[in-house]
């Protein structure tokens, strides 16, 4: 799970940098029209809009925008043509990639993701072939005071509370996501990142040689504009990711 929590957090920052020139803003309306078009607009029956409102409020995306989003979802706007679509293959290091795609272009975005995967050393898989190494969870990576946090997850339905260097890490069902986090705000409980992701179960430790070509093919995929999210189960030891971060 460290590598897990370490990189949630390149993201974080990586995040707020891409949020000014609008490219984060870009994928983060595209995921809520999605969801609210299978799912439907009401926040409150609809987890996986609520997630992705909640991530989009988180970087700062204006509430109007966020509910004209919602409002294209559940419209009949012909536009929203896009198909979500999985790419699975490896990085250096024997690492799993697990790619989610929002894509209009299934062709365009194949294209794309197979030459970030050949331009940085990896290579792209069949469907199936990293996929069941992941598990579907709600993830928090917060700060506060221990006993806050674990009363509170926990009382909340949280599944599991792990330490990670000076945050915590909760973890839960998908569909409980809304109320841990509810819980842990309500108890003072600072968020650093909160989502529904893809946990690695069972990680893979990458060593010097390794780690930058590792993160650089990660971030060559998440620049990608039809990339929504990419999951990887590296682990990039504290001192390495110092020097390589």
């Amino acid at each position: 799970m460290s590598g897990h929590s370490k990189w949630a957090n390149i993201k974080h920052r990586k995040g707020r940098q891409d949020a000014v020139r609008g490219a984060l803003f870009a994928k983060l309306i595209r995921a809520i029209e999605i969801a609210a078009r299978s799912g439907g607009g009401d926040i409150a029956a609809n987890a996986t809009l609520a997630t992705a409102v909640q991530k989009a409020r988180d970087a700062s995306v204006p509430k109007d925008t966020v509910e004209r989003a919602i409002a294209r979802g559940v419209g009949d706007d012909e536009g929203l043509d896009y198909e979500e679509v999985w790419y699975e293959g490896y990085a250096v290091g024997g690492i799993a990639v697990y790619v989610q795609v929002l894509t209009d272009n299934r062709n365009r975005a194949a294209s794309d993701v197979r030459a970030a995967f050949t331009r940085h050393g990896g290579s792209l898989g069949e469907p199936g072939s990293v996929g069941y190494l992941f598990e579907q969870k709600g993830y928090l990576l917060v700060e506060g005071e221990e006993d806050a946090i674990l009363l509170a997850a926990i009382d909340a339905g949280a599944q599991d509370v792990r330490a990670s260097s000076d945050q915590w890490e909760v973890i839960s069902d998908p569909a409980s996501l809304v109320t841990v986090r509810a819980a842990l705000e309500a108890a003072g409980v600072a968020i650093e990142v909160g989502e529904v992701t893809q946990l690695p179960m069972v990680s893979i430790t990458v060593d010097a040689a390794n780690a930058t070509k590792v993160l650089r093919l990660i971030e060559a995929l998440e620049d990608l504009d039809d990339v929504q999210a990419v999951y990887a189960n590296f682990d990039i030891p504290d001192d390495i990711l110092a020097e390589v971060g």
